[in-house]
């Protein structure tokens, strides 16, 4: 005679340990949900950033602004790199850093470190936005992705708190999973149901592009107030002046005398030259002073001893003439930017600049020092591809080209975008709904871009206006040759950084140069923020 469990037989002891947990965990949140709770804190907002603070400009921008804007400001993610220096200077900023994930995970299977993991973040993140923030804030502003656990956290937190949720939708989450495991993989359709679920209801969604606005009201049906805010760089990106150029390479000096290019590059004499910029000599020296710029000139500059001609008039830095053509492109050095099309293309520049080395200076082709910036786990890899180029004395030595990977302060980093001739951006959506930030930065530094298309791109590259649009190493590198020849005279690159001079102020409906409107992150967001955070005191004219 088989023996079965009966409808009356006692239940199990894993059956008694659920109803318990499920008992207090009802019996918690009922003390909690009765509990008289204070109101949320006007004019106060806590960001949260499942990441480096100081790698997500965008989220410490809008940390920026909410303070500039008189909202105490608490600021919650993972310390590593410094966040910029006008942040830090805000009273009513508060960063809360979260706290790294036990040591003792990483010994641990995925499987089950990855679970525990989550577990830690998200008693960290309660903990942060329940307890170290004293009073509920008005405003939760969180990033996405990532989604997990963030989204179910602050949609909770909300709930207990009578806060408001704001959502900024960077990019979707399932997406980035997708490119490692197949659209199809039951865990990215988990992803996918997380994140429309908690992500669907907020006070305000806040997106990177119209396409990606566009594409999640029909698709999951958002609710709540839905605005566009495009990405703009803060004002402390410009067109940095020979002065500012001046002093960066010297400072960048050190990264720029490796064998591979001292060779490469124009000889400089610190503090001087560099192999940008030089100072002229004095013109009340007595010495004849050939015209500026020219190969007399610089030698003079490097040769002059004697400060006495610069003790009345210091002269101040100008370009050198021989100097060759800085690229710049900013990268994270993951599988969804295809760095092996840029080297490529730049083979495919070496090639042409030895064919047009006997043409006439109009025609030829300028040297290349390609400056890549960046973290990532690639980058070990395609700098090993890049050494038998680069290797003085080679049998295969490019001559026209050279590429340099740094890793820039973040002070550092605009003055580089804004001492550079032509930025690259290989930036490939994994929704094809978001931007390249990389992009935005180039050109608030006035620095027009050769860009990887895709769908919603020309919602910021105006092809043809302020930068070119290519899709794959051939296009890249015809742009290249088109724009660099007879540098550092280049019509069609001054062109394209006149286009800077030409662009419509945010808000203008008469958009010219094309339609493209451009301003600073500042403008952007008390145009499009104020409003939705102030309705109630719009009459108010200054904060």
């Amino acid at each position: 005679m088989s023996h079965t469990a009966s409808a009356d037989a006692p239940p199990s002891s894993g059956t008694s340990l659920t109803l318990c947990i499920s008992l207090a965990a009802s019996y918690l949140l009922w003390r909690v949900y009765s509990k008289p709770r204070p109101k949320p804190a006007l004019r106060s907002v806590a960001i949260l950033v499942l990441g480096d603070i100081g790698r997500s400009p965008r989220m410490m921008y809008h940390a920026e602004s909410f303070a500039t804007n008189k909202f105490k400001t608490y600021l919650i993610g993972y310390g590593g790199s410094k966040p910029i220096p006008s942040l830090l200077s805000l009273s009513l900023v508060e960063i809360l850093p979260l706290g790294e994930p036990p040591l003792w995970l990483r010994g641990l299977p995925f499987i089950i470190a990855g679970p525990l993991k989550v577990l830690s973040q998200v008693v960290d993140i309660m903990h942060t936005l329940l307890v170290r923030i004293p009073r509920p804030p008005e405003y939760i502003l969180v990033q996405n992705p990532p989604s997990i656990p963030t989204l179910a956290i602050v949609w909770l937190v909300s709930r207990l708190r009578g806060c408001k949720v704001i959502i900024d939708w960077h990019n979707l989450g399932y997406t980035i999973l997708a490119l490692k495991l197949g659209e199809q993989h039951t865990f990215v359709k988990i992803a996918k149901w997380f994140e429309s679920y908690f992500g669907r209801s907020a006070y305000a969604h806040l997106f990177v592009t119209k396409a990606m606005r566009d594409y999640l009201v029909k698709e999951w049906n958002l609710r709540g107030h839905k605005v566009v805010l495009h990405d703009r760089p803060p004002a402390r990106f410009h067109r940095a002046s020979p002065s500012e150029s001046h002093e960066l390479f010297q400072h960048l000096l050190p990264h720029l005398s490796t064998p591979p290019l001292t060779a490469f590059l124009p000889a400089s004499k610190p503090p001087y030259s560099t192999p940008f910029t030089y100072i002229p000599p004095s013109r009340l020296s007595s010495v004849p002073r050939p015209a500026s710029g020219g190969a007399d000139d610089l030698e003079l500059a490097f040769e002059l001893s004697d400060l006495t001609p610069f003790a009345d008039k210091v002269p101040l830095p100008e370009l050198r003439s021989d100097r060759p053509a800085l690229l710049v492109s900013s990268t994270s050095w993951t599988p969804d930017e295809d760095f092996a099309m840029l080297l490529d293309a730049l083979k495919q520049y070496e090639r042409r600049a030895r064919e047009l080395e006997e043409g006439d200076e109009s025609t030829r082709l300028p040297k290349v020092l390609m400056v890549v910036t960046g973290k990532g786990p690639l980058r070990k890899k395609y700098m090993r591809e890049i050494e038998p180029f680069q290797a003085p004395g080679g049998d295969a030595t490019w001559r026209y080209v050279r590429c340099a990977s740094l890793w820039l302060e973040a002070d550092d980093y605009p003055l580089l975008l804004g001492s550079a001739d032509l930025g690259i951006s290989l930036h490939s959506s994994s929704s094809a709904l978001d931007l390249p930030m990389k992009v935005v930065d180039m050109f608030g530094c006035g620095l027009p871009v050769c860009a990887l298309g895709f769908k919603c791109l020309d919602e910021l590259v105006k092809d043809g206006v302020n930068g070119l649009v290519f899709h794959n190493a051939d296009q890249l590198a015809a742009q290249l040759e088109n724009l660099l020849r007879g540098f550092p005279s280049a019509p069609a690159l001054a062109a394209l950084q006149g286009s800077f001079q030409g662009a419509s102020p945010l808000g203008t409906t008469d958009a010219g140069t094309g339609g493209w409107e451009w301003g600073t992150w500042a403008e952007n967001w008390n145009h499009t923020m104020r409003p939705l955070l102030l309705h109630d005191v719009a009459a108010e004219a200054a904060l």
